[in-house]
């Protein structure tokens, strides 16, 4: 199954077009399909937002603050901590009032990611499942995840359709395990080893043929007709790291056969391996190899 690609800011509430709202970094300029994310301050406002159909998660980055969510005349009054999260299931509407200015990250899961995730994890029909809408006052796991995607939003080097597409499903296998009404299998399916050798070494060998583009999760996951989540989960068992790690590891190996074996640029390097701009390949070459990508070739001619 393949989501939606790509995710905009026309697809959510509207909650980040407040004014005098000021937005930090988003994901505007990634064309992520899973994820829309974007971080900013919020000042005080109230307003009511008609339902999307994509799940909604703010962090809120600042605080303790104090929020109204509204629900006609009748308001329901929170002081939420910094780190406190404010759940927003698709499908539902929903006004809020916010007292003082507020630092924020939102992120949108599509409830395509979700129904695949849950089809793996869940008894029962995966479209029927239900999130609940709440403000959750300390989860650990979840505001790391949320963290991971703010990181990405603000280091283009991790800002890849591969990582961002696995953080996706991270988020969504939490919400699923811990904030819906499913009941979930006994036994987890990504121990049961049915993605064997082979179908991970077609993976990886699809990695390898098109290391001069953009690869998404989903991608990977349509040549080995396997749903993305399984995949992904299944990938890190037997290889021991992440499929977005393993293909940086790939684009940097054929990087450097390239500055050693040839007369291409840096820049040439870079988008021949799929890096988005020779800064990139600079930055990463250098926090493997401990070198730049002209130190490493001087030293191979010298």
């Amino acid at each position: 199954m393949r989501a939606h690609a790509p995710f905009g800011v026309n697809e959510t509430h509207g909650v980040l077009g407040q004014k005098p709202n000021k937005t930090a970094a988003s994901s505007d300029n990634y064309n992520w399909n899973s994820i829309y994310a974007s971080s900013q301050s919020e000042f005080p406002f109230e307003a009511f937002f008609s339902a999307v159909e994509d799940q909604l998660l703010v962090l809120h980055r600042s605080g303790p603050v104090s929020v109204d969510r509204l629900n006609g005349d009748r308001a329901q009054r929170r002081i939420v901590p910094a780190g406190g999260i404010h759940l927003v299931p698709g499908g539902m509407s929903f006004g809020f009032r916010l007292f003082e200015r507020l630092d924020t990250l939102h992120v949108y899961v599509r409830r395509a990611v979700i129904e695949e995730v849950a089809a793996e994890m869940v008894v029962g029909d995966p479209t029927n499942i239900d999130i609940v809408g709440e403000f959750v006052d300390s989860d650990l796991q979840m505001n790391n995840l949320l963290q991971a995607v703010l990181f990405a939003l603000e280091d283009g080097d991790y800002a890849t359709s591969l990582y961002v597409d696995c953080l996706a499903r991270a988020v969504a296998s939490r919400l699923v395990r811990n904030y819906s009404n499913a009941r979930l299998r006994q036994t987890s399916p990504f121990s049961s080893g049915s993605i064997g050798g082979p179908i991970v070494n077609e993976a990886i060998a699809y990695m390898r043929e098109n290391l001069d583009r953009s690869i998404g999760l989903d991608d990977i996951a349509a040549v080995i007709n396997r749903s993305p989540s399984h995949f992904a989960r299944q990938f890190r068992n037997e290889m021991g790291t992440p499929p977005y790690q393993y293909l940086v590891n790939l684009r940097l190996d054929k990087a450097q056969s390239l500055l050693r074996e040839t007369r291409m640029s840096v820049a040439e390097v870079a988008f021949e391996c799929g890096f988005t701009h020779q800064e990139h390949l600079t930055r990463l070459f250098r926090r493997r190899f401990q070198t730049t990508p002209a130190a490493y070739r001087k030293s191979c001619q010298n």
